[in-house]
């Protein structure tokens, strides 16, 4: 992959994809395979890009597609990532493993089905109804009703109300 690909068409968009990754790992080597793996596939797949959406909405969707099939093979012990260094300002993005507030947030994420922890990852993005939808692959409506959810649980297992 070039740098300058990775500078101007992934970089700009990695606080989605490192949230993305962080909300479907539980470690740091985990999340650090994740993310190489979404921004692999984003270079690999770049020819696919139809301008049907934004560009930033294909790195979204791509991203959440790539993280749920990782855990699917993850859960059938196949896996297979590069192994290259990621870049300095991916991990210092990423070193948030170690504030304990974001990670009792990211717990609760976790424990979400893995299409409601997309939902919320764009929502708290501030991607519009309808972008969320997009990527998704629902409607605005549907989406709506699927965040008021998510913000109901997100809030009773962060007040410690649900395990």
């Amino acid at each position: 992959m070039s740098s300058d690909f990775y500078r101007s068409s992934i970089l700009p968009y990695a606080a989605i994809v490192i949230k993305i990754c962080r909300a479907y790992t539980n470690t740091q080597e985990d999340f650090e395979d994740y993310y190489q793996e979404v921004c692999l596939q984003i270079w690999k797949s770049r020819e696919n890009f139809r301008q049907q959406s934004e560009w930033s909405t294909w790195v979204y969707r791509l991203s959440l597609n790539v993280c749920l099939t990782l855990l699917k093979k993850k859960k059938n012990n196949y896996q297979h990532f590069a192994s290259d260094a990621l870049p300095e300002e991916v991990i210092e993005d990423s070193h948030a493993f170690s504030d304990e507030a974001l990670n009792h947030l990211y717990d609760a994420i976790r424990q979400l089905s893995e299409i409601d922890r997309g939902v919320i990852l764009l929502y708290l993005e501030e991607k519009s109804y309808q972008e969320i939808a997009d990527i998704i692959g629902t409607n605005p409506n549907n989406i709506g009703v699927r965040i008021k959810r998510i913000k109901e649980r997100l809030k009773k297992r962060l007040d410690g109300k649900v395990n």
